[in-house]
């Protein structure tokens, strides 16, 4: 949808008009440089000219060639920033993330991966939980895919916008989920209820399995609930960050629904 990333080594490209309008907005002080296109003039890059003003951040005007160069081919929309890219948070930063949710009366919507270890699955579910509205994505430290560069690329901005959190001790972390009234609902083939059956509208957070695997054995008893994916074909399973679509979508739609 016009955003996208590239990584060097201490440092990312963002680039597409609400990527970087995002970043200028949420995180100023990570933009280290901001190209525009010199032939583009209108409302939404004048936005993104009057944030840089704001933020100390002087933009420079190229010719477009050089933007599509730097993004690859990808849809640029004559904007990019060069950025101090986002580290993986903690359980620490877990629990501030929660605390200023519940002061601000937010239901929380989380996204747990346990175990995906494939860094494009990584990306495209980041960008699927940016556009869903994902408050936080989580993982286990270990045995696990981080944030890597290829990551970042697939996630198209993601990476940067939506708050990545490695944990230590995954059944912890659920655990402490339960204790603060959040609902966890897994994902499993074998589950007798459909997620078209199920109320996903309040604080809840969904657990995805790995590649293959599916959930662990531990992280499957902590969840408050299962759920399979209907299929109506032939296949009898989804690429996992093509199924953390329809989950984040149908709870999104829940949401919606209760208000």
């Amino acid at each position: 949808m016009g955003r996208g990333q590239k990584r060097g080594d201490d440092q990312s490209l963002v680039f597409g008009l609400h990527a970087v309008t995002q970043m200028l907005r949420t995180a100023p002080e990570r933009v280290l440089e901001l190209k525009l296109a010199r032939d583009r003039h209108d409302q939404r890059l004048q936005e993104i000219v009057d944030l840089a003003a704001v933020a100390g951040v002087k933009p420079q005007a190229v010719e477009r060639r050089v933007l599509d160069q730097a993004s690859d081919g990808a849809a640029h929309q004559g904007a990019m920033a060069r950025i101090r890219p986002r580290p993986a948070a903690g359980e620490r930063e877990l629990d501030a993330l929660l605390d200023g949710l519940e002061a601000a009366g937010r239901s929380p919507l989380l996204l747990i991966l346990d175990g995906v270890q494939d860094p494009h699955n990584l990306g495209a579910c980041l960008r699927t939980a940016d556009a869903t509205g994902v408050h936080a994505v989580i993982a286990p430290r270990d045995r696990a895919s981080g944030l890597t560069a290829t990551t970042r690329k697939v996630s198209s901005g993601a990476a940067e916008t939506v708050p990545f959190v490695q944990v230590t001790n995954l059944a912890r972390t659920l655990r402490m989920l339960a204790d603060r009234g959040i609902q966890r609902v897994g994902t499993d083939g074998e589950a007798p209820l459909g997620l078209f059956e199920a109320d996903l509208s309040g604080p809840l957070a969904l657990i995805m399995g790995s590649e293959g695997r599916g959930l662990r054995r531990l992280t499957r008893e902590h969840c408050d609930l299962l759920l399979h994916l209907p299929m109506a074909g032939s296949v009898s399973s989804l690429n996992v960050s093509v199924a953390t679509g329809v989950c984040l979508y149908f709870a999104l739609a829940s949401r919606a629904r209760s208000g």
